[in-house]
């Protein structure tokens, strides 16, 4: 991002882009207009919809598969937590969907084709007000997001269950992915990680791969880095964020985390 608060944007690719896994400093709203899209959460497999809206947070790894056929469209909404926690002082928690789905391990939203059509109108006057010049555009613009945000929070807490029925995941690779999200600084061997699921290690190896997308090794260095990036940006010192995300080694983590962001932790800290 390069705004400090939000910024929306509206894609439409005639020919399926390739995107790697990834992950953002802020939360993510992607609203699925068109195309032939699943989309991969820490593991589980979304099958989109036209009108889908999927939430990710400053968390979570992920990555769209898009096959050709039909235009790639969508919106794309970043936002940075600390602008949503200014709306606390009206009485409201403008980040309660991005926490919820995050404790229900589900980030689908299926509104009905109304709330589809409001919240893209809405969306529409933020991008006529970004790009106009005319007096007090600023100031609509911030004020359409809070719309949005507050209709996105009512379709989130009102969507059914049933959607579950377009999620591909497997219940032993989820408490695997959960495991290691909650004891990042541990030693995660692949031996401690095969007795959560009861397979075997090469099992593992393959399934984890398979509903992930990512080996067991790519995925554990990921989520350390993301998690150490998140305690940087919140003033934790940069060797104690090191050794908290399980990195043994400052000089591998701070290689990684040069790939990984393109600039060492302590540059990464002053900016």
């Amino acid at each position: 991002m390069i705004r400090p608060d939000f910024e929306c944007y509206h894609y439409c690719d005639l020919v399926p882009p390739e995107v790697d896994f990834h992950e953002h400093e802020f939360y993510e709203v992607f609203f699925f207009l068109s195309g032939n899209v699943s989309y991969n959460i820490e593991g589980r497999t979304y099958l989109l919809r036209p009108g889908d809206i999927l939430l990710t947070d400053n968390q979570d790894i992920h990555r769209p598969e898009i096959r050709p056929g039909k235009p790639y469209e969508r919106y794309v909404i970043w936002i940075t937590p600390e602008y949503l926690m200014e709306f606390e002082d009206f009485g409201v928690n403008l980040t309660d969907c991005f926490k919820d789905a995050s404790r229900k391990k589900n980030k689908l939203i299926r509104p009905d084709g109304k709330s589809i059509a409001h919240l893209k109108g809405i969306l529409d006057r933020i991008l006529e007000a970004r790009d106009s010049g005319e007096f007090g555009s600023a100031v609509l613009e911030s004020v359409y997001l809070c719309e949005f945000m507050v209709y996105l929070n009512r379709a989130y807490f009102s969507t059914p269950d049933i959607i579950a029925e377009d999620i591909t995941e497997n219940e032993e690779i989820n408490k695997v992915v959960a495991y290691i999200n909650e004891n990042i600084s541990e030693d995660l061997t692949l031996d401690r990680l095969s007795e959560i699921c009861y397979f075997s290690k090469s099992r593992l190896s393959h399934q984890f791969k398979k509903y992930t997308g990512l080996t067991i090794f790519q995925f554990i260095i990921k989520k350390r880095l993301t998690m150490a990036r998140n305690m940087i940006r919140d003033g934790v010192p940069v060797t104690e964020a090191c050794m908290q995300c399980g990195f043994n080694d400052y000089s591998n983590f701070h290689k990684a985390f040069k790939k990984e962001f393109g600039a060492c932790p302590k540059d990464f800290r002053r900016t």
